[in-house]
């Protein structure tokens, strides 16, 4: 799955060692969707690699893609939202990220493209008899 939105909050990361010995580092970011009805989710990076090749900062607009768990303890149910790559426009617009990131293929269109008005068809303008519900 993926969520686009902007970066509202950067929580502190969380730092520990586990019964192997092994560290480990996990942090969590508040991302707000750009959606009529704005939503928030909270979702985390886990791996001090990944938090530092995404270095996500607040107000940033990013796409989080993410895998959604839950898991039951003592008969309560607990969801994780674990973000395994990130992106963000960069400069020239082309995805940026960790994970692998994905290149726009030649020729691609762009989000910036206008049409000319001698490319664009006429329409008559709608009556009620042409107005369709869906």
């Amino acid at each position: 799955m993926e969520i686009t939105g902007k970066i509202v909050l950067a929580l502190p990361a969380t730092e520990g060692v586990s019964r192997t010995g092994n560290r480990w580092k996990k942090q969590e970011f508040v991302l707000e969707t750009q959606e009529q009805y704005p939503k928030k989710v909270c979702f985390g990076l886990f791996g001090s690699d990944r938090i530092d090749q995404a270095a996500i900062r607040e107000g940033e607009v990013i796409t989080a893609f993410i895998d959604i768990e839950s898991r039951e303890f003592n008969g309560k149910w607990y969801t994780n939202v674990n973000a395994w790559k990130v992106e963000r426009a960069a400069s020239g617009g082309a995805p940026t990220g960790f994970g692998g990131a994905v290149a726009s293929p030649a020729g691609a269109y762009s989000s910036n493209y206008v049409a000319e008005p001698s490319n664009m068809p006429e329409y008559p303008p709608p009556t009620l008899e042409d107005d369709i519900p869906f």
